[in-house]
C-alpha cells in the first residue's frame, strides 16, 4: 500500500510530464504551421489565426474542465483528455485543407485544457504552504512548449512536417498510459457539494476574479502567444532558417516554463503580490526596449550645409537578452497569479483556476492573431511588442489602484500602509 507522501510525488510527478506533453502537442502549430503556410500561402493574419485555433479551444475548455474536476476528480478527467486527443493529432498529417487544420486544431485545443484539471488536482494533494511550490512544479510543464521547438523543427527538416503529428500522437498515447499508472485518487479531494455549475459562476461577480484573470492573461497568455510566434519572427526579421529560429527562441520558451517551480516558492516565502509586482515591472522595461523599430534618421546639417543620415535598430543579441528577461518574468509571475487563487479559492480551486486559465488562454488565442494583423496592417514587426507592453502597463496600473493604492488611503493602520494579499 503506497503512503500518503508517495502519493503525491508520484501525481506530481506524473501530473507535470503529462502536461508538458500536452503543452508539447498544443504549440505545435507555431514550427509546423511556418511549412504549412508556405505551403497553401497564407499571410500573417491566416497563420496567426492557424496557430491560435488550438489555444482558443484550450481556452475555452478550461472552465468546464476546472468545474469537473471539482466533481469528480482529476484523475479521471485529466487521463479522458490525454486518450481522446490522440486520432485528432495523428489526422494532422493527412490534412490538406486550411479548413482542415483549422477544425483539427481546434479538437487538439483539449490539451491546452488539461491545465485546470491539472494545477486543481496536484494541489488538492498537498498541503496549503506547500502548494505553491507544487503547483509551480506541475506549471513548469510549460516547458513543452520549448520540447516542440527542440523536436519539431528537426523532424521538419529531416522528414517533413507531416510527420510531426504522427510521432506526436504516439507518443500521447503512452503518456495516457504512464498517467493512467502512475496516479491516485482521492475522494476526499472531491467538491461532494450539489451546487450548480451555474450557482458556482456567481463567483465572476468577485473583481478580484478578473483582476487575475487580467494579470494572468499577461504572463500566460503573452507566453503562449509569443511562443507561437517567436520562430516566424526570427526568421523574418533576422533572415535565420527554422532550426536555428527555433532554437534561439527557446531562449524564452525554455527557462519561462521550467523557472515557474521557482516561482511557487518564492510566492509561497515573499507572498503573490510581491512577486506579481516585481514581474510586471521587469517585463515593463524589457518590452520597451523590445518595441524599438528599425529606423532610419535624416538630419539636417549645419547651416544647411549636406544631410546626415543613420540608422538605428535592435541588435539580435540585446533583443534576445531583452526576450530572455521577458520569459524569467512571466514564467515566474505564471505561479504568482495561481497563489493568489490557492490563497483566497481553496473550496472552488477548479472553477476559478479554469476561469483564470481560460483568460489566460484567451489572452495566447488573440494575441498572435493580433500579431499578425498589425504587421500587415503596419509593416512594422515590432508592433508585436508594443501591443504586450500596452497590456503589461494595463496590469500594472489596475495592481496599483487596487493592491497598493488601496491600504495607504485608508490610513486606518490596519495594514501598516503595506500591499495588501487579496
Amino acid at each position: 500500500m503506497a503512503s500518503e507522501r508517495f502519493k503525491q510525488y508520484s501525481v506530481l510527478v506524473a501530473n507535470t510530464f503529462a502536461f508538458t506533453m500536452c503543452f508539447m502537442v498544443w504549440t505545435m502549430f507555431g514550427e509546423i504551421g511556418v511549412p504549412i503556410a508556405e505551403q497553401l500561402n497564407l499571410n500573417g493574419t491566416q497563420f496567426g489565426v492557424l496557430t491560435s485555433v488550438p489555444i482558443l479551444t484550450g481556452a475555452l475548455s478550461r472552465l468546464p474542465l476546472g468545474a469537473m474536476t471539482d466533481r469528480f476528480g482529476g484523475r479521471p478527467v485529466f487521463f479522458i483528455i490525454l486518450v481522446l486527443i490522440v486520432p485528432a493529432i495523428w489526422l494532422v498529417q493527412f490534412a490538406t485543407q486550411y479548413w482542415q487544420l483549422l477544425v483539427l486544431g481546434a479538437f487538439i485545443g483539449l490539451a491546452g485544457g488539461a491545465f485546470s484539471v491539472g494545477i486543481t488536482y496536484t494541489a488538492k494533494w498537498f498541503e496549503k504552504d506547500r502548494q505553491g511550490l507544487a503547483m509551480g512544479i506541475f506549471g513548469a510543464g510549460n516547458a513543452g512548449a520549448a520540447v516542440t521547438k527542440f523536436i519539431a523543427p528537426t523532424v521538419i527538416v529531416m522528414l517533413s512536417w507531416q510527420a510531426v503529428p504522427n510521432i506526436y500522437a504516439a507518443i500521447m498515447l503512452v503518456t495516457a498510459i504512464l498517467f493512467w499508472f502512475f496516479t491516485y485518487s482521492n475522494p476526499a479531494h472531491r467538491n461532494a457539494s450539489k451546487i450548480s455549475l451555474r450557482e458556482q459562476a456567481r463567483v465572476l461577480n468577485d473583481p478580484r476574479v478578473w483582476k487575475y484573470c487580467q494579470y494572468y492573461s499577461v504572463v500566460f497568455g503573452g507566453y503562449v502567444g509569443v511562443s507561437l510566434w517567436l520562430t516566424r519572427y526570427y526568421m523574418t526579421e533576422y533572415g535565420m532558417g527554422i532550426q536555428l529560429a527555433a532554437l534561439i527562441a527557446t531562449i524564452f520558451v525554455l527557462p519561462s516554463g521550467v523557472i515557474r517551480a521557482f516561482g511557487g516558492w518564492l510566492s509561497d516565502r515573499f507572498g503573490a503580490h510581491t512577486v506579481t509586482w516585481t514581474c510586471m515591472w521587469a517585463s515593463l522595461i524589457a518590452l520597451f526596449i523590445m518595441s524599438y523599430p528599425e529606423t532610419q534618421y535624416r538630419i539636417a546639417g549645419a547651416g544647411g550645409e549636406g544631410v546626415v543620415e543613420f540608422g538605428f535598430g535592435i541588435p539580435i543579441w540585446l533583443f534576445t537578452a531583452a526576450l530572455f528577461v521577458v520569459g524569467i518574468a512571466w514564467g515566474i509571475g505564471k505561479a504568482s497569479v495561481f497563489k493568489y487563487l490557492s490563497n483566497d479559492y481553496h473550496e472552488n480551486l477548479g472553477l476559478v483556476s479554469g476561469i483564470v486559465g481560460l483568460a489566460g488562454g484567451l489572452g495566447g488565442f488573440l494575441l498572435p492573431i493580433m500579431f499578425g494583423a498589425l504587421v500587415d496592417l503596419t509593416g512594422v514587426a515590432t508592433t508585436v511588442w508594443m501591443l504586450c507592453f500596452g497590456v503589461t502597463l494595463v496590469s500594472i496600473i489596475w495592481m496599483w489602484w487596487t493592491e497598493r493604492r488601496a491600504p495607504i488611503l485608508t490610513r486606518d493602520g490596519t495594514h501598516g500602509g503595506k500591499p495588501v494579499e487579496t
